[in-house]
């Protein structure tokens, strides 16, 4: 399979817009949709091939070789800590991982949030901001509504990903500080990008070119 390139692609919001601007760039195959039965989809005529994979299974796919290359959030790309070369910051699913919380609990200063609990899907993230406060707080890794926490009382803040802010007025709480904004990116295997250079080099300016476009 050497002469092939192999995509992993995540499911969610990255997915459709990312399948739309490599069709641009030549990279497409038949029944490339996220809700597909067929684990991995190929185009034999371009020697493409796509895997379809959960968001935070793209990075793993990726470092260890099962795709050439990946489009995926910078956030879950800082979370995850992953062995892998970023290629290009594509623009699109724009988003930031914030600090927020309850209404009525707000405090003047960052620093009055020591000793206090704060839910998360990101811990490293949440970890390294916290460090850089220089104030201890326990991580609470939660994977489903983070919002939840400090209603049901098990944090007294969140770090989440917010797009809109809407889920956060809606449960009454408030951004106290952003943590970092993200985008998705292309990212690529350490050794593909050695061995297949010329078509990924290729395959970058191309977007590049796409996406300026887009852009104007």
């Amino acid at each position: 399979m050497n002469d092939y390139i192999t995509i992993a692609l995540p499911k969610g919001k990255l997915f459709k817009k990312s399948v739309a601007l490599l069709e641009k760039v030549g990279y497409s195959a038949e029944n490339v949709v996220e809700d597909s039965r067929k684990l991995i989809i190929s185009n034999e005529e371009t020697k493409v091939r796509f895997i379809i994979a959960k968001t935070v299974d793209v990075p793993t796919y990726v470092e260890y070789g099962a795709a050439d290359i990946g489009i995926i959030g910078k956030d879950v790309l800082l979370e995850q800590e992953k062995d892998v070369v970023e290629l290009l910051d594509m623009g699109f699913g724009k988003c930031r991982l914030m600090m927020a919380v309850p209404e009525a609990k707000r405090r003047e200063k960052l620093t009055d949030y020591a000793h206090l609990r704060a839910a998360t899907k990101y811990p490293n993230c949440a970890k390294e901001y916290f460090n850089k406060l220089g104030i201890q707080v326990e991580i609470v890794k939660l994977n489903g509504s983070i919002e939840l926490g400090p209603i049901v009382g098990i944090s007294e803040m969140i770090i989440d990903i917010v797009e809109t802010g809407r889920t956060l007025k809606e449960n009454k709480l408030v951004e106290v500080d952003s943590v970092f904004t993200a985008t998705a990116r292309l990212i690529a295997n350490r050794a593909s990008f050695k061995l297949k250079f010329d078509r990924l080099h290729k395959l970058v300016e191309d977007l590049r070119v796409v996406l300026a476009e887009e852009g104007k």
